[in-house]
């Protein structure tokens, strides 16, 4: 990450300070050992995927015109919008020249098919929030783009790193996708929990008018008025804590959270059944807890 430009160092220095919990590098690593032996390819394959990571969190900082980022202050918000487009892209680039340098090319395949998936996904949220008209299916659709795409890149990723048959490779971007979609319906679930400040659910999904599960499960069980009034208050009043509260409020009376919560356990069940077809061992045995992490944690 070092360059000759001052001013980049800095920033890529300050984004080092704050990495995250690197989760999806723990998905390279336990994949390769599931499939071989970590080796060198291995380790670029998780650096790859950081460093892409990191660009798309930058990238959507920008577009979210977010300004923290696990608790720190954004990129833009320290630096503005088009220094952290900037830094996002070199970020991808010295990604895809990390394998390219070492002729990954099967990595930088799997890793450019999820960047393909993840912009597109982002895409169709987009088009989809302006009318609130989001089905189960095409919300599916949104999260395995969106977000599972790069953790199954992860594990093919790994599995591809060592040198695994295709069947493998393919095996393992099912199990990554499969954790992805929980993951993410984990996230969802975030925005109906209590702050521990406030007492109040957070409501931020709503408040930014992105249709989640909880959310679409209460739209197709409510009758015509009820449905005139759920879109009114995500479109109109979703800045009203009062009323956003009101509505997150109506989404757990009528199953919304625990109709999330099967889906989620439904995809992670599928994952772990995935893992059956692998040697018992400590690998195993690491990645189900990993997987059993992304369901339960607390953030």
């Amino acid at each position: 990450m070092k360059s000759s430009v001052p001013l980049l160092n800095t920033i890529t220095g300050y984004i080092i300070k704050r990495k995250g919990k690197q989760m999806r590098p723990m998905f390279v690593f336990l994949s390769a050992s599931l499939c071989g032996s970590v080796n060198e390819s291995t380790y670029r394959a998780a650096s790859l995927i950081e460093l892409l990571h990191t660009a798309t969190l930058v990238h959507d900082d920008v577009v979210d015109d977010s300004n923290l980022r696990r608790g720190f202050f954004s990129l833009n918000a320290l630096w503005k919008n088009k220094i952290a487009v900037l830094v996002g892209d070199f970020l991808l680039s010295r990604g895809l020249l990390l394998a390219l340098e070492q002729d990954e090319y099967k990595l930088l395949k799997i890793v450019s098919k999820a960047v393909r998936e993840m912009s597109e996904g982002e895409l169709l949220q987009i088009e989809k929030a302006r009318r609130l008209d989001i089905e189960e299916p095409v919300y599916f659709e949104i999260i395995r783009k969106k977000t599972a795409s790069l953790i199954a890149s992860c594990c093919a990723c790994g599995a591809a790193s060592v040198k695994a048959s295709e069947e493998q490779i393919e095996t393992m971007w099912k199990f990554g996708e499969s954790v992805g979609i929980a993951f993410q319906i984990k996230d969802d679930l975030f925005d109906y929990e209590r702050n521990n400040a406030t007492g109040k659910p957070n409501g931020t999904d709503i408040r930014d008018q992105k249709m989640t599960l909880p959310l679409i499960y209460l739209l197709n069980h409510s009758d015509f008025l009820e449905k005139r009034w759920i879109i009114n208050t995500v479109k109109n009043h979703h800045n009203d804590m009062e009323k956003v509260t009101r509505l997150i409020a109506k989404v757990n009376e009528r199953g919304g959270i625990e109709y999330a919560r099967s889906k989620m356990l439904e995809y992670r069940r599928k994952s772990l059944d995935i893992l059956q077809s692998f040697p018992d061992n400590d690998y195993r045995k690491s990645m189900e807890q990993l997987v059993m992490f992304t369901t339960e944690r607390r953030v």
